[in-house]
């Protein structure tokens, strides 16, 4: 589908030419995912939604037992709009690992999983270097004060 010379949507069509078969619906997630974020309660039953990958099957039955565990697995869905599937697969499967996955815990692991690799620290050049220790003179900030001082 496009609008104003823009992809907005794209669906994979299924063709198939044996008229005996029953039809075949494919489903975005993505696309349910708003409706979702007004109704979470929809997760539990919705056809987009019962064809979860494994690890988002095993964290929505971790966190359906919680209070409020539909709206932290809709949090969760919600991460593949900003970020890909796999990392975001991969930042669940981390998260039941340890044992007591939640939302945040997801979130976390999904951070560290893109966090770019810290640079190696720089060697300071010789130049810089300190050659005369200074002194805790604290008198000079006596003599900065003056005689106009409150005591």
């Amino acid at each position: 589908m496009v609008a104003k010379e823009k992809v907005i949507a794209e669906h994979q069509r299924v063709f198939t030419r044996d008229h005996n078969q029953q039809g075949q619906t494919l489903y975005d997630r993505r696309h349910y995912l708003s409706v979702l974020q007004r109704k979470p309660g929809a997760l539990r039953n919705g056809a987009p939604f019962l064809e979860l990958p494994e690890s988002f099957r095993k964290l929505q039955k971790q966190l359906l037992k919680h209070p409020g565990g539909d709206r932290d697995m809709v949090d969760v869905l919600a991460l593949v709009l900003q970020h890909d599937e796999h990392p975001v697969e991969k930042a669940i499967a981390t998260a039941l690992t340890s044992g007591s996955p939640s939302k945040q815990h997801v979130i976390n692991c999904l951070n560290r999983l893109l966090d770019k690799p810290k640079p190696a620290s720089l060697k300071p050049r010789l130049e810089l270097t300190l050659v005369k220790e200074p002194k805790a003179n604290t008198g000079r900030y006596d003599r900065l004060r003056g005689k106009h001082h409150v005591r």
